[in-house]
Order: structure tokens, then C-alpha cells, then sequence
């Protein structure tokens, strides 16, 4: 486990460079193409003309999205740096959970059977928590909690949630029960059961 840990964090010491500097050669070209885009370079000329031939044709599916969205085409180069960007933190912080949990079970795996039994304590506290963070943003979203992306949050929250229910009202339109476990498990359960281990 803690040769995996070393190698995510050989390809993180890595990746950390390579991204920020594809960042900079995608913000340049996404800030030429919005020039292009909005004719603020001249359409003969050549770096436009090699832009509308070479860019433009990897733009097209976002630019579509946008469109069936009702936004502004020349947008599509922002859309597609941010989403870039995005994708890149995600996949830092990915790795670096991995990267983290495999040091701790390591870590674990070194301390004996008691420390792997608190290891596994902690690891299923944290899922449970983050299925009710999960459930609550897809709350906020018009996804369908029958989604196979997002049904194992409700899967795990709901036998936490329709206790709660019973005893606390909502508020208006507001279902506050799931707030109230994540704090219950959070500061009370968690700690109380891992202090019996």
C-alpha cells in the first residue's frame, strides 16, 4: 500500500506541472478562438483562417450544447477552458484522496487488526456522510434520485433519514433532516463509536 501511495504521488508531483501548463496553452488558444469568434481579429487572416480550420472543429459539440441552451456560440471557447479547468481539479484531488487514503491504510495495515478495524469505522462514517451531501445537492438539481449515479446516496441516507423525519417537521419546503444526521453523525456517532475501539 504504501509503494501505491509513492507512485500517486510520483504521477501527482508530475501531473501538478503538465496541467497548469496545459491550462496556459488552453486559455491562450480559447482566448485566440473568442477573438476569432467575435471578429475582433480579421477573418482573413491567417491566424484565423488556421483557427476556423483547426480549432473550430473541436469546439463544435460544446458549441451545439450551447446553442440547444440558448447561449451566445462565441462563448463555446470560455465553456471549454472552465471545463477544462474543472476536469483538471477534479482529477488532482481525486488522486490526492487516493494518495491519502492509501497512506492511511498503510498506516493502518502497520498498527495492527485494531487500527484496520478503526480505519474501516471511519471509512464507513465518511461514506455515509457523503451520501447525505450527495443526496442533498441532487436536491438542488433536476436529476432523478432513480439515477444509477446518485441512488446509492439515497439507498444509504434514507433507513438515517425517515427516523428524523418522524421527529423533526420541515421547514416550509425545506427537508432539514438531512443537515441534522450529517451533524448526528458527524459530531456525536462517529466520535462515540470510535472512542469504544
Amino acid at each position: 500500500m504504501a509503494t501505491l501511495a509513492n507512485v500517486i504521488a510520483l504521477v501527482l508531483g508530475v501531473l501538478r506541472p503538465a496541467l497548469f501548463v496545459g491550462a496556459v496553452v488552453v486559455t491562450a488558444v480559447c482566448g485566440l478562438d473568442w477573438l476569432v469568434r467575435t471578429r475582433r481579429i480579421n477573418a482573413f487572416n491567417p491566424v484565423a483562417r488556421f483557427f476556423r480550420r483547426t480549432v473550430e472543429p473541436l469546439m463544435a459539440p460544446i458549441e451545439r450544447r450551447i446553442v440547444r441552451s440558448g447561449g451566445v456560440p462565441s462563448h463555446a471557447p470560455w465553456w471549454m477552458l472552465a471545463a477544462l479547468v474543472v476536469g483538471g481539479i477534479v482529477l488532482l484531488s481525486l488522486l490526492e484522496f487516493a494518495h491519502d487514503q492509501f497512506a492511511i491504510a498503510s498506516m493502518a495495515a502497520a498498527g495492527g487488526p485494531g487500527s484496520i478495524v478503526r480505519l474501516l469505522v471511519f471509512w464507513l462514517f465518511g461514506v455515509l456522510k457523503l451520501s447525505l451531501v450527495v443526496r442533498v445537492i441532487v436536491s438542488w438539481l433536476p436529476v432523478s434520485p432513480y439515477q444509477w449515479y446518485v441512488r446509492w446516496a439515497f439507498v444509504l441516507s434514507e433507513p438515517m433519514l425517515r427516523p428524523l423525519r418522524a421527529v423533526i417537521p420541515p421547514l416550509g419546503p425545506m427537508d432539514v433532516t438531512p443537515v441534522v444526521a450529517y451533524f448526528l453523525l458527524a459530531l456525536l456517532l462517529e466520535p462515540f463509536v470510535l472512542s469504544l475501539l
